[in-house]
């Protein structure tokens, strides 16, 4: 099964080891006939360095293949979504994604696949950080921001960075079944579905606060007040504007209704403290201004798609842990863009 992955100078280094190192790992179970050919393929024959000082060999330019593939992978990098891949590049990959059994992209090497039109009218993923400007500019797609990895049609789309694992695992799965997937996942000490969202992994709610000064204002009215009922009338109030008013600039800057915005301001907040604190579930709720524990926790599950527990015992990092155990004892953790492409 032949494999290419698209590189460039200063991509992300994941962005390639995780797909090679699952292929990799695949090809220690399958038999010689069914083992994945991997090649990568850069701009151009020789050593391109990654964003974190890694050098690569690649062996072909892009210019220089012209193999059908069974499956395409174009890598992401940091600074890829200002690149400007060169029309001869785009060409050959849309030639080639049009040829190949099945393509796509890790973490935002989904903007090069933008570039190409191949991602008009699909479902597709990116890095949370990177999702909002995809979406702005190219509109024809369909972008789920939440997603660790996305399929539509022969078209794979992954989150941000370690998500390319997550992707490739479910391809050897789609190829030669679960029980090889769980296999290679338990040699790279991965899980083999991974839980939740990729909001689990964002920055705390933003949305609007640098655009209107009303919206920040409200989000710091809401921090300040997260146990109080936070009627539409108590939060126009707060910023002295009717509620016509509030309404009109919260529908175009916060571009959420403003329950909408209170509930995740109140995750976030619970999410800090979950990360922080080692207070019970019951103390975080309220202090967030859930109605109960139960309450935290199906908001957690529609937005997160995790549980309060699980959050914390995924965030709440070594060092509380350890302190608690030790303290137990005692009683007893230079990009080119594609235009070279």
């Amino acid at each position: 099964m032949k494999v290419a992955i698209v590189i460039f100078d200063g991509a992300q280094a994941l962005d390639v080891a995780g797909p090679l190192d699952v292929f990799a790992e695949a090809n220690t179970i399958l038999s010689k006939e069914q083992r994945y050919e991997v090649s990568l393929v850069g701009p151009r024959a020789g050593t391109l360095t990654c964003s974190n000082g890694m050098q690569l060999a690649v062996p072909l330019g892009y210019a220089d293949t012209d193999t059908q593939w069974d499956l395409l992978l174009v890598a992401g990098g940091p600074q890829l979504p200002d690149a400007q891949p060169s029309a001869e590049f785009l060409t050959w990959l849309q030639h080639q994604a049009r040829s190949a059994t099945r393509f796509g992209s890790v973490c935002n090497g989904a903007f090069v696949l933008a570039h190409a039109g191949l991602l008009d009218g699909k479902e597709v993923t990116t890095h949370w950080a990177d999702a909002g400007r995809l979406a702005h500019e190219f509109p024809r797609a369909s972008v789920q921001p939440d997603k660790i990895f996305v399929r539509d049609g022969r078209l794979f789309t992954s989150a941000g960075v370690t998500a390319g694992i997550d992707l490739c695992l479910s391809l050897v799965a789609e190829d030669w079944g679960h029980e090889v997937a769980v296999r290679v996942a338990k040699r790279l000490v991965v899980y083999i579905q991974r839980e939740g969202g990729q909001s689990q992994y964002s920055p705390y709610v933003g949305a609007g606060r640098d655009e209107d000064p009303i919206i920040g204002k409200v989000y710091r009215y809401v921090t300040e007040h997260l146990t109080d009922a936070l009627s539409i009338e108590q939060l126009a109030g707060a910023v002295a504007v009717s509620r016509r008013t509030f309404s009109r600039v919260f529908a175009k800057y916060a571009r959420v209704t403003p329950s909408a915005f209170v509930e995740q301001v109140r995750v976030d907040s619970a999410r800090k403290l979950l990360e922080d604190s080692d207070a019970p579930l019951k103390t975080v709720a309220f202090n967030c201004g859930f109605r109960s524990a139960t309450h935290m926790r199906t908001t957690f599950a529609r937005r997160l798609d995790v549980t309060p527990k699980q959050y914390r015992q995924r965030f709440r990092g070594d060092t509380g842990t350890q302190a608690r155990t030790h303290s137990a004892a005692g009683k007893h953790v230079a990009f080119q863009g594609l235009s070279a492409l």
